[in-house]
């Protein structure tokens, strides 16, 4: 299986198990989704290297208010937590998830200053400014 390119998030393979995922918007109005692999690797692009939105390249994905809109759109709609959870459940059930454990006791003791509240007035025998 080769690996996909810097503006390629998925191989084929990987995008068969995704697709289906995804919403379409078939039986509604409106212009119909295209280019959904397109738009869905922008967004992993987007995250992938940490620019704005508005420096996507337009040429490898589109305008980016499309890629943005569609984004938006799957996390309010609850997609990418669905996509998530099929992934992580088809992993567990090929054993490819091992159940690890980490647990840390450090205590870190902090200045009294850093616990955002306020002195009683009692202590100080004056007022808080």
């Amino acid at each position: 299986m080769s690996q996909p390119s810097r503006f390629e998030a998925f191989t084929d393979h990987q995008w068969a198990r995704i697709e289906p995922l995804l919403p379409s918007n078939e039986g509604h109005r409106g212009r119909p989704f295209t280019r959904t692999r397109q738009i869905v690797n922008g967004i992993v692009f987007r995250y992938r290297t940490g620019i704005p939105w508005r420096d996507l390249p337009r040429d490898r994905f589109g305008p980016w208010q499309t890629v943005w809109q569609r984004h938006r759109r799957y996390a309010e709609q609850g997609t990418w937590d669905e996509v998530l959870t099929h992934i992580l459940a088809a992993a567990d059930a090929s054993g490819l998830i091992e159940p690890n454990v980490s647990i840390d006791a450090t205590i870190v003791r902090a200045h009294q200053h850093a616990t955002n509240t306020r002195r009683p007035e009692v202590t100080t025998g004056g007022r808080i400014e």
